[in-house]
């Protein structure tokens, strides 16, 4: 998709932007973005065409192919980078989410708020990861890691748990 849309109001041409990028589109310039072609990406990319002649602006949706396979692997490889940079901040949330989880296990506080707010926490790293993984067309080299590091924050979670169990028991 190419498009250009008025520099003013901000807010909608960022809305755009927005959309684009939570879409998993990767831009090669300023207006210029490509995602894989799907009937889904169609229908979003559609309704997006629509918004921006709306704010007055224009749009071109195109299919394209590359002209090689060294062209092929320059887009999928920007596809990568920008998923592998959302695993790469995953992956800081989940070293953050043990680290408090261990720092409640040195304090040996044990109740159920803290559980019940880490288990929110542990949602929340769930549900982002899921939606990283949408976006991951291609099997970015750290999807892999941070399925690990998932199941490792699960795991840490599920001790500290029993240890809240543990430690309320006949209370």
């Amino acid at each position: 998709m190419t498009y250009k849309v008025p520099p003013e109001p901000a807010a909608k041409r960022i809305a755009l932007w927005r959309r684009l990028k939570g879409m998993g589109a990767v831009y090669l310039q300023n207006g210029v973005c490509l995602l894989p072609q799907t009937d889904e990406h169609m229908l979003q990319l559609k309704i997006l065409e629509n918004d921006a002649t709306e704010m007055g602006g224009e749009t071109i949706l195109l299919s394209t192919t590359s002209l090689d396979k060294k062209q092929e692997a320059k887009v999928i490889a920007r596809f990568e980078a920008d998923r592998d940079n959302q695993y790469r901040e995953f992956l800081g949330k989940c070293e953050a989410f043990e680290a408090k989880i261990a720092k409640e296990v040195a304090k040996q506080k044990y109740t159920y708020a803290e559980l019940e707010e880490k288990d929110n926490d542990l949602k929340k790293l769930q549900s982002w990861l899921e939606k990283i993984r949408n976006l991951d067309f291609y099997q970015a080299s750290l999807s892999a890691l941070a399925t690990e590091r998932m199941k490792h924050c699960e795991t840490v979670l599920a001790d500290y748990a029993q240890r809240v169990f543990d430690a309320n028991q006949g209370l």
